[in-house]
């Protein structure tokens, strides 16, 4: 096989998964929730893997989503296909909510939902601190694994401050400070079949 016909085939970089890393989907990925996604690894252990996807904000608020917010006007996304009915968020706050999940640095998953409430009651949430999302992304034992193997993700490591960004081009960012193989990603029409 020609080498320049292997651009554009992934390659796996010897990054395993783990919690507060990110899958980066290949550019060929089928269309749908998973397309040109970055999604972060929330939680990643032997009994499989919960994540959210990064760049897929929703042109909705909170408060449109959920009447547990009243007027909170803050931007929600789609975290994945599973358990839709659901809000979950991650945040930059610690211990300020309860229960809170250590992801990785200062970066927290979950907690307290009333803490929450009443934090947005009051005006104590900040976008850059706190995103929400409906629903979630998960893998069962191995199968996330099994997907890297077929090349379906790459893995990756991402600052906190760009996981807090409610960004649709976060793909696009990530694919830029890739190793210079991976860079030609994201001049690759996202339907080829329209170039």
């Amino acid at each position: 096989m020609d080498k320049n016909q292997d651009i554009f085939k992934l390659k796996h970089n010897n990054k395993k998964p783990k919690q507060g890393l990110v899958l980066v989907s290949e550019p060929f990925a089928p269309d749908g929730i998973f397309s040109r996604s970055v999604i972060l690894l929330a939680e990643h252990n032997e009994n499989g893997t919960v994540g959210f996807i990064l760049n897929k904000p929703l042109n909705r608020r909170i408060s449109e989503i959920s009447s547990e917010f009243g007027n909170f006007d803050m931007n929600i996304s789609i975290g994945g296909p599973v358990s839709g009915e659901h809000i979950y968020y991650i945040h930059t706050y610690g211990e300020k909510i309860p229960g809170s999940m250590h992801i990785k640095d200062n970066l927290y998953w979950g907690g307290e939902f009333n803490v929450v409430k009443a934090m947005s009651e009051e005006g104590l949430l900040e976008e850059g601190k706190i995103r929400f999302f409906v629903g979630y992304s998960g893998w069962g034992i191995q199968q996330l694994e099994n997907e890297i193997k077929k090349d379906y993700w790459l893995v990756s490591d991402i600052k906190v401050k760009t996981i807090m960004q409610n960004d649709r081009k976060i793909w696009d960012k990530v694919v830029s400070k890739l190793d210079k193989p991976y860079k030609i990603w994201q001049y690759f029409p996202e339907n080829p079949n329209l170039n």
